[in-house]
């Protein structure tokens, strides 16, 4: 790196308008910015795709494509007719990928999903018939709408990747992701997802209901053809895979990863909680960092990257107590709670250096903060 780069010691984060060191940020300058710029490329691209058919939820589609980079399941908890089952296939399709949906009801066996081994008389041998979990991306549409029995059996597939039938185990094709459903209303004959099952599922999402003009162009948009009969793929199943891996790259400073596991561990000894963020949730979190740095073109992750990420990562794994509930706490106040008390690892401003390697920061694409006093 030049002298001039050297000098440089901070950058402005564009979130809480605070500076961060440069060495947390100067890696952009490496070798690892194409592995990035190859991420940005094509997560635009997707992103693109499935704006064609999804109107007006660009942070709603960016988080999934979270999901994706990082190869982790998704929760979607919102009404009917929002369009999440649209969502999951807008997805698949821009990907080139098998798709199945399922959709559970109390009478939905396990073998159902896994598949069974069925006696063929013609051959006189058993024969496997796969079940939906086989495909690449599964929609498990009501998903606690099935008995516990039936919801188990996503947990082996979920975590790792295989699925086991009558003592033969068979990985999974990659990618792997599963799209679950469930409405937060209509909630009689239903059966709450275990804090086992909820803490596989990488991210929570609510699309929300669209703006006034979003939804007039919904119509417009649908006034001829459904756009997503002819949705073509534009990030193939290997490039995906690639990407994945790329994800991995992006640079956590040792400061922002401590700052990841103290937000997890807040949540544990929050005097609301019974049951705070696990350890895979504090991977979860470290790993969805990583992939929205990357998403945006960045090889390195800023604390606003956590922040943004947090509520999404470890809502759904927050079980309240008794008292917390009774005064109508959720577990978003929780969150917001903590990512409030945290310390942000920050940079002094004692330890600025104002006027040096203008150029570098340029080049970066960050700006100064006004100096004090002037």
């Amino acid at each position: 790196m030049s002298g001039a780069a050297l000098q440089v010691r901070w950058v402005l984060s564009p979130c809480i308008g605070v500076g961060y060191p440069l060495d947390w940020v100067a890696p952009c300058l490496g070798g690892r910015l194409s592995d990035v710029a190859a991420v940005k490329a094509a997560a635009d691209r997707l992103r693109d795709n499935v704006e064609r058919v999804i109107v007006g939820k660009r942070d709603v589609v960016d988080l999934a494509l979270v999901a994706l980079l990082c190869s982790g399941h998704v929760l979607i908890e919102d009404v009917p007719g929002i369009g999440k089952t649209t969502l999951a296939k807008t997805l698949a399709r821009s990907l080139g990928c098998s798709f199945k949906r399922v959709q559970f009801t109390p009478d939905l066996m396990p073998a159902d999903i896994t598949g069974i081994n069925y006696y063929n008389q013609k051959s006189g041998e058993f024969e496997f018939r796969p079940g939906p979990i086989l495909a690449q991306i599964l929609l498990a549409d009501e998903i606690n709408r099935a008995t516990p029995r039936t919801q188990s059996a996503l947990l082996e597939a979920m975590e790792e990747r295989q699925v086991t039938v009558d003592g033969v185990t068979m990985p999974l094709p990659r990618p792997f992701l599963v799209f679950a459903t469930q409405n937060p209303v209509e909630l009689e004959g239903t059966f709450p997802l275990p804090e086992a099952q909820l803490d596989r599922f990488l991210l929570r999402l609510a699309i929300g209901y669209p703006s006034e003009a979003d939804e007039a162009q919904i119509l417009v948009r649908f006034e001829a053809e459904n756009p997503l009969e002819s949705l073509q793929p534009v990030v193939s199943q290997a490039e995906l895979l690639a990407l994945q891996s790329a994800v991995g790259l992006v640079k956590v400073e040792d400061s922002v990863r401590d700052y990841v596991v103290q937000v997890s561990r807040a949540t544990r000894g929050h005097r609301g909680v019974e049951l705070g963020a696990s350890p895979r949730a504090t991977l979860a979190l470290y790993r969805s960092s990583q992939a929205w740095a990357a998403l945006h073109g960045r090889d390195y992750v800023l604390p606003d990257d956590v922040k943004t990420l947090a509520p999404s990562v470890l809502t759904h794994r927050l079980t309240l107590g008794a008292e917390s509930r009774l005064r109508g706490h959720a577990p978003a106040d929780v969150v917001k709670e903590v990512l409030s008390q945290v310390p942000v690892p920050v940079l002094s401003q004692a330890l600025l250096a104002p006027g040096a390697g203008e150029q570098v920061e340029e080049q970066l694409g960050f700006r100064r903060p006004p100096q004090r006093g002037r």
